[in-house]
């Protein structure tokens, strides 16, 4: 059951607290686990949400408050009509491809209610590395999974081919120096995600 959040957004100039000890957010962390967009149904997060989504989405680490990314949002039909672009650009260039193959493609935004493109949108020549802030736009994402599954919902992020597809980046819009990030697509679950193994990352320590 999706629940909207009841919360108050800061004001510019507020004083917020510095730490928020919070062990249901330890435990959403520990847990979280991204849901396949192929298992998505609706009903999808409300305009509310959305808005809800967006705000929290910007609330990460951004060196020099440059806010280095966009989004590109995709709901009802506009999911479909993008689907179709999508078919005939793949069957474009695959010849070979089967109808099923392209009908595959046509419904990929048709998996969840809501998709939403993230765009990093670097500024090149500023103090700020480059790096630095698509690191930021990573973070993006990551803010809207974990806002999500707060409010109910799975999510997944994706790439997959059309995020790189120059022809689906003109058709988008995207400038010179702007790379689609990913889009994470969100929507209600029947069925719980089962946990993968996670590997253990190595940790070393400095020595004085």
């Amino acid at each position: 059951m999706s629940n909207t959040l009841s919360f108050e957004k800061p004001h510019p100039g507020e004083r917020l607290a510095a730490a928020h000890p919070n062990e249901d957010t330890l435990s959403l962390l520990i847990r979280r686990r991204s849901t396949a967009a192929i298992g998505m149904s609706e009903p999808g997060p409300t305009p509310d949400q959305i808005d809800q989504l967006m705000d929290i989405a910007g609330r990460v680490p951004d060196h020099g408050k440059l806010a280095p990314w966009r989004f590109v949002l995709f709901e009802g039909e506009a999911r479909k009509s993008f689907g179709n672009i999508l078919g005939k650009l793949f069957a474009a260039t695959t010849p070979d491809a089967e109808a099923e193959q392209i009908r595959f493609e046509q419904n990929r935004f048709m998996r969840a209610p809501l998709v939403i493109a993230v765009i990093s949108t670097v500024l090149e020549k500023h103090k700020i590395p480059v790096w630095e802030q698509e690191l930021s736009a990573g973070a993006v994402c990551q803010n809207l999974l974990i806002a999500a599954s707060a409010m109910g919902f799975g999510a997944q992020w994706l790439t997959e081919w059309y995020a790189y597809d120059p022809d689906v980046k003109d058709l988008m819009g995207l400038r010179s120096g702007e790379r689609i990030a990913g889009f994470i697509y969100i929507g209600s679950t029947q069925e719980d995600p089962v946990e993968r193994k996670r590997p253990r990352a190595h940790i070393g320590r400095w020595k004085a």
